[in-house]
C-alpha cells in the first residue's frame, strides 16, 4: 500500500521506479544531492552504462556544514529483476560526509563496486541519510553484500528516513566484438 504523491500533475519518479516500496519508505527530500558519472548527470530513472560507472560517482550534497550524512548505494534487482533473490546487493557505504561538501570527504565503510548487471535492467539506488552524530570507527562493513536491507541499516543506526535519493538504471553492455 504505497500512497502515490502527485506533484504538479507528475507522479514522483521514485514511486514509478518502485524505489519507494522496494528500498525506502515514503519520505520528503530535504537535502540536495547531485550525482555525476564522468560528465553525465544522474537523474531519476536515467540510463547509465556500466562502463562509465567503474569509478565511484562524484556526489555533491547540500544540507548543513555542521551535520554529517551517510550514503548507501544498493541494487534491489540482484541477480535479476524478475527474481531478485539477493535483494538488496549493497555497492557502497560512506559515512561522516560533511554537509555542503562531497562524498569523497566522508569515511568509506564499504568500498565502491560499480554496476555489473548480469541480466535485465537493474536499478541502482543512492540513498542519503542525516546522521545524529559522527560515526568514526563504530560502523563495521557488512559481512556480505547480498541481502542488505537499507531500511534495517537505517533503523540500526537510528538514521530515520532518507533526506535524498537518486536512482539510475543499467543493463549489461554488449561485449565488444574484435575483428
Amino acid at each position: 500500500k504505497t500512497n502515490i504523491i502527485i506533484m504538479g500533475g507528475k507522479v514522483d519518479p521514485l514511486v514509478v521506479g518502485r524505489v519507494i516500496g522496494d528500498v525506502v519508505d515514503m519520505f520528503v527530500p530535504s537535502v540536495t544531492m547531485s550525482v555525476h558519472y564522468a560528465n553525465k548527470h544522474v537523474t531519476n530513472g536515467c540510463d547509465i552504462k556500466p562502463s562509465i560507472a567503474i569509478e565511484p560517482p562524484k556526489i555533491t550534497i547540500g544540507g548543513h556544514p555542521d551535520e554529517f550524512y551517510t550514503l548507501v548505494m544498493t541494487d534491489p534487482d540482484a541477480p535479476s529483476p524478475s527474481e531478485p533473490t539477493m535483494r538488496e546487493w549493497v555497492h557502497w557505504i560512506v559515512t561522516d560526509i560533511p554537509g555542503c561538501s562531497n562524498v569523497a570527504r566522508g569515511n568509506e565503510v564499504l568500498g565502491y563496486v560499480g554496476p555489473r548487471p548480469p541480466v535485465g535492467i537493474h536499478r541502482y539506488i543512492l540513498v542519503l541519510f542525516r546522521q545524529n552524530a559522527p560515526m568514526q570507527g563504530i560502523l563495521q562493513p557488512p559481512v556480505a553484500r547480498a541481502h542488505f536491507c537499507t531500511r534495517v541499516f537505517a533503523h540500526q543506526l537510528d538514521l530515520g528516513t532518507p533526506v535524498a535519493t537518486v536512482y539510475f538504471n543499467a543493463h549489461k553492455e554488449p561485449a565488444n566484438r574484435k575483428r
